[in-house]
């Protein structure tokens, strides 16, 4: 049975997947850089791809650090798997233009900032597990 303490830490961690599941899908409609859209083949377009990228891995690592202190492991698991595979389903809602520009991996990675940031804030408040 799941314990009552780590449901809202599996919420947080399963929206902290979606989110990165929706910005590998919209990051990877950039790559070959021939297919590149005019707002990212220039400019700031590549710092903002590579840097988003970079990102959104770091909150990966911190976002699985703190689940393996906060969920117990087939919860994450279930969780996880969900928000991988709902994640083309919700990207399918957003219109073109948003996912093919900057905005979708600004908006996806700010939004796995904020929760990896929550989730590190909830890691912290916890007492560890013995």
């Amino acid at each position: 049975m799941l314990p009552l303490s780590a449901v809202f830490p599996l919420v947080l961690f399963t929206a902290l997947l979606l989110a990165l599941s929706l910005h590998a899908l919209a990051a990877s409609g950039h790559f070959p850089r021939t297919r590149r859209g005019a707002a990212l083949a220039s400019g700031t377009g590549p710092a903002i791809l590579y840097g988003s990228m970079a990102i959104v891995m770091a909150c990966l690592l911190i976002g699985l650090g703190s689940a393996w202190h906060l969920i117990p492991w087939y919860a994450a698991v279930i969780g996880g798997g969900l928000a991988i595979l709902v994640a083309p389903l919700v990207l399918q809602q957003f219109p073109d233009r948003f996912v093919d520009g900057r905005a979708s991996l600004l908006a996806f990675a700010a939004a796995s900032l904020v929760l990896a940031l929550a989730l590190i804030w909830l890691a912290a408040r916890t007492p560890a597990r013995i």
